[in-house]
């Protein structure tokens, strides 16, 4: 069963992350074999200082968008690799050469991917 404010939630984020020039952003679907959470989005930035605007923004648009606002937020100090939580959702924010190194994604690799573009209507 698909939780629909957690999938609402995850494209939100994707879309913020997006439209704040995020690269390379997706999101993951890993309910099914992640008991601590439903949706992974990840996007990367080029440099730091683009990392720490990208979670400001997310952080701030959901807020706006969908009323919540995250339980925590991890690596802002060093602003390579942010996760920021909302229970059923974690968004991580990489340095580019940080999400290269650790390859997130492909520890995830048999989950779906979940379509994010405004046009989207399905997973």
């Amino acid at each position: 069963m698909i939780d629909e404010d957690a999938r609402d939630l995850a494209l939100a984020a994707a879309r913020v992350a997006d439209a704040h020039h995020a690269t390379d952003v997706m999101v993951l679907h890993v309910g099914d074999v992640l008991a601590l959470t439903e949706y992974f989005v990840i996007a990367e930035a080029s440099n730091k200082r683009l990392v720490n605007a990208v979670v400001e923004e997310v952080e701030a648009q959901l807020k706006v968008l969908v009323g919540r606002a995250p339980i925590r937020v991890e690596g802002m100090r060093e602003n390579q690799w942010v996760l920021i939580d909302y229970g059923d959702v974690i968004v991580h924010i990489f340095l580019s050469e940080i999400r290269d190194f650790y390859e997130i994604e492909r520890l995830y690799s048999d989950v779906p991917k979940v379509e994010w573009h405004e046009h989207a209507t399905d997973s």
